[in-house]
């Protein structure tokens, strides 16, 4: 506007000096007055200008040093490029350095944050592994992480996490399999875990989320060593136990406990007998069960001295018969008299008595099982015997075919006896024979009830012999009168011979023709009698009290049932005397 500019003012001025009639130099002083004021105001304008252009430079530089800055803490390159100063102004360059700067925060401010959660978990799981819970001030760690925020940086720690955390799960898996182990092993020894654990380290026991377990070398070592102790002290328990048990088992046997007593060990005595790692029951090696079965021993022996007389006399009695079904004598040395007598006298300990007497019971089932196969033959000749004696006693019989009630089972069983009597022979040589044979084979004596069999059978074998004698010198005799008669009575004629009733008259033995027994009693071997024209032959039976060699040949029973070597030089004597026995070589 053409009023408002400076000329206009200055010639109106001069107007108003011309109406006023100002002098020159009043004129001049007051023009230099207002050129001196507008230098200033122009200078001062000169000096504003100057001083934004100064701070421009200067925020377009801190911008640009701070970018530089960044990138070289975020290793970038590429991300600004400086502009020709001499063609764009500094408000343009500030304008185009503002938005790079703010990426460049933005990326460090996220960088830091990945840096800064990287280095809270490579810290935490130091901190799990080292040997002192001490987790320190990452502080000064994260600033001078500041000066290096680069995506090789960042990828060095990434890698360090990843073996940290690869390390972690390794330890980790190892703590918890030793905290499972150190679990089992408590419960099965009835030990406290909590404690246990605590012992090693206190975060072993931590059941919150946020809690982390110590898996430092210390505590695996910590944790192994308690695996250690504790098994040892399975392996010793289980030791004690069995070592218990076994004594609670010969209590038991010892005393015939009942079932009842033994059936709340029964849960033990089961798993003891498996191998150490195979004993998972929870409690079963506890201290209070071992108190039980020791306090259990403790009053099983209190009461095994008082029983164990009565134990002993019981035993005793087993022997007698076992030696009694087995045709042997039993050891005098341990005979109820004198085991009754020694206990009372306190002169042997009862056990010892007992271990003698067990042994005893063990030869002599021995001893009867070699001898079953002989006593079984002995038995079926005894059976033969019988039933030759009452087949003699039938034949006597006048009315043995008459029609009675149970005739036809007499003929049936004299059938088979006929045919048994006949084998009598064979049995006896063949008996002989295998006696010899048991004897040889154990260079000892045969001995049935004291006596020794061998002489048994020889004897019975000549008394058949000369029975059959006697029978045949009876059947020639007869024979004989009855050629005599023929001849007598051709010479004289006929008489009538007066009825024999003697056959009427003999009692029989163990024969019933018609009796309520229907005839089927078997009788019991009758002694010789000298008045018979055929002798009775003697059996095992009758030799138990009329065998002459009986009372003589008791002398081959052993004392303790001795059935080894000591009876070799009786045999030796006995079995050289005997008809056809064979030399032992």
């Amino acid at each position: 506007m053409e009023g408002g500019s400076c000329g206009a003012l200055l010639k109106e001025l001069q107007q108003i000096w011309a109406e006023v009639g100002e002098s020159e130099g009043e004129k001049n002083k007051v023009l230099l007055d207002i050129e001196r004021e507008c230098l200033e105001v122009c200078r001062k304008k000169v000096d504003d200008a100057n001083r934004t252009r100064v701070q421009l430079h200067q925020s377009v530089a801190a911008k640009e040093s701070e970018v530089a800055s960044l990138m070289a803490t975020l290793g970038e390159h590429k991300l600004y490029m400086k502009k020709d100063k001499g063609v764009v102004s500094l408000k343009e360059q500030l304008a185009a350095v503002v938005p790079v700067l703010e990426n460049l925060r933005c990326k460090k401010e996220e960088r830091v944050r990945q840096f800064s959660e990287i280095r809270s978990q490579i810290e935490k799981i130091r901190y799990e592994l080292s040997e002192y819970n001490d987790q320190g001030d990452n502080t000064s760690s994260l600033a001078e992480d500041e000066h290096d925020l680069s995506t090789r940086k960042l990828s060095s720690y990434q890698a360090q996490l990843r073996t940290l955390q690869k390390d972690k799960s390794e330890r980790l898996r190892r703590v918890l399999e030793y905290i499972n182990e150190v679990h089992s092993l408590c419960g099965v020894l009835g030990i406290d875990f909590g404690s246990t654990v605590n012992e090693v380290h206190p975060s072993l026991h931590q059941n919150g989320v946020e809690q982390s377990r110590n898996i430092s070398n210390s505590t695996l070592e910590g944790l192994a060593t308690t695996i250690s102790k504790l098994k040892a002290e399975r392996k010793s328990r289980i030791h004690k136990m069995r070592e218990t048990m076994e004594s609670l088992c010969q209590l038991w046997k010892l005393m015939d406990s009942p079932e009842e007593e033994k059936r709340q060990f029964s849960k033990v005595m089961s798993i003891l007998i498996l191998p150490e790692e195979g004993i998972t029951s929870h409690g079963v090696l506890s201290q209070e069960i071992i108190e039980k079965m020791e306090a259990e021993v403790e009053r099983l022996t209190k009461l095994k001295t008082s029983r164990l007389k009565e134990i002993v006399m019981k035993r005793r009695r087993e022997l007698e018969d076992i030696c009694q079904n087995a045709h042997i004598e039993p050891d005098v040395s341990t005979s109820p008299e004198q085991t009754d007598a020694l206990i009372d006298s306190g002169l042997i300990d009862p056990s010892e008595l007992l271990a003698n007497i067990e042994s005893q019971i063990l030869k002599a089932k021995e001893e009867s099982l070699s001898r079953k196969d002989i006593m079984d033959r002995i038995n079926k000749w005894i059976a033969a015997c019988d039933e030759e004696a009452w087949l003699e006693e039938y034949n006597q019989d006048p009315k043995r075919y008459s029609a009675g009630r149970g005739a036809h089972i007499n003929l049936k069983r004299a059938e088979k006896a006929r045919i048994l009597v006949t084998k009598i022979p064979s049995m006896v040589d063949n008996l002989i024979n295998r006696t010899f044979a048991w004897e040889n084979t154990r260079n000892k004596p045969f001995l049935y009830d004291g006596g020794r069999l061998i002489s048994v059978l020889e004897e019975y074998r000549l008394n058949r012999q000369q029975k059959e004698e006697e029978k045949r010198r009876y059947r020639d005799h007869k024979k004989l009168e009855s050629i005599l008669l023929a001849e007598k009575e051709a010479i004289f004629g006929s008489k009538p011979i007066p009825k024999r009733t003697n056959s009427l008259n003999r009692k029989t033995n163990g024969y019933r023709p018609n009796g309520n027994t229907n005839g089927l009693k078997t009788p019991t071997p009758r002694r010789s009698s000298l008045g018979n024209a055929t002798p009775e032959l003697l059996t095992p039976r009758s030799y138990s009290g009329h065998n002459r060699y009986f009372g003589d040949l008791r002398r081959l029973s052993t004392s303790h049932l001795n059935f080894g070597d000591d009876s070799l030089s009786t045999f030796t004597s006995i079995s050289g005397s005997e008809p056809e026995s064979p030399s032992l070589g």
